[in-house]
């Protein structure tokens, strides 16, 4: 806090300002205006330029006068809303939970496994999504509480972090209304007849379903790859192709992109974990959310 001044002296002058004159502002403060008077000259010597001047019958800002008054306005109000906020803020506490999302996590996996904390009294959700390692050094640096993704950290010899696995999902096909009765006809030989969206390299998942169509001897018609899974499904439910998608998801793309499930992936799964710089988990919401995911089944 700047000592080159004494706050209650800043308050008189605020409220000399705001009266026009020594007499209104003491008479609004129930003080001598000689109290007053001598309270805004020492404001005035400890700031080492004068405030006010005399106008008529009344007083008048100079012009460091102006600018010794807004800021004191933005002072004063902070102090005026104070009382509010901290009683505000001791009737609700809050309980905080900072999340990173590793982008190769899909948004409707995301909702999913924060579902066991979503619904704690208080709960101030701050999520940030970026890659891998940029996460990890936000985790090490204790920025994040956790980190959600579809693989587990690397070892690295100088950042010790712990996965914890929350669960797994089996992948399926996904298709709108127009492409729908195609794909599932002859499924999944079909997925050569019709285009087909992909999520990027950078997903886990990709290289998984790549495997799968290579054993099942396809090559089907690339039309999109998108590095956002969110964008995949959204495309994907314009009808710009079929599209692979948890099967735990089924409800939830239904209701959001008017896709049905064509088929299973069969043999290739989504795997989930929380990351986190503790063995022994101490943040109770991330404890949570570890022993009911963990404990849930997601695979449908």
């Amino acid at each position: 806090m700047n000592k080159a001044f004494n706050y209650r002296h800043l308050y008189y002058f605020w409220m000399v300002a705001k009266e026009g004159s020594m007499s209104n502002a003491a008479a609004r403060l129930d003080m001598a205006v000689q109290t007053v008077s001598t309270q805004v000259r020492e404001l005035e010597r400890d700031l080492g330029c004068q405030l006010l001047r005399p106008a008529g019958r009344g007083l008048a800002l100079t012009d460091a006068g102006v600018v010794a008054l807004r800021q004191a306005e933005s002072i004063f109000q902070l102090g005026e809303a104070l009382p509010e906020l901290v009683r505000a803020a001791a009737q609700s506490p809050s309980v905080r939970l900072v999340v990173g999302i590793a982008d190769g996590l899909p948004k409707l996996e995301v909702q999913r496994l924060l579902q066991p904390v979503l619904g704690v009294p208080g709960l101030r959700l701050v999520c940030l999504e970026g890659e891998m390692p940029d996460l990890l050094a936000e985790l090490a640096l204790h920025k994040l509480d956790v980190v959600l993704s579809d693989h587990p950290a690397p070892f690295h010899p100088r950042l010790k972090v712990h996965n914890h696995p929350l669960g797994t999902s089996a992948m399926g096909w996904y298709a709108a209304p127009q492409w729908w009765a195609q794909a599932v006809d002859g499924f999944p030989v079909s997925l050569q007849t019709v285009p087909v969206l992909l999520p990027t390299t950078h997903s886990i998942v990709r290289h998984l379903i790549d495997h799968w169509l290579a054993q099942k001897g396809l090559r089907p018609r690339v039309a999109g790859e998108f590095e956002d899974n969110a964008l995949l499904e959204a495309f994907g439910g314009t009808g710009l192709g079929v599209f692979p998608g948890a099967v735990a998801a089924q409800a939830e793309l239904l209701q959001r992109c008017q896709v049905r499930l064509v088929g299973a992936c069969d043999g290739v799964q989504e795997n989930y974990y929380a990351i986190s710089t503790e063995r022994k988990l101490a943040h109770p919401l991330v404890l949570q959310l570890v022993q009911r995911s963990a404990g849930a089944d997601l695979v449908q």
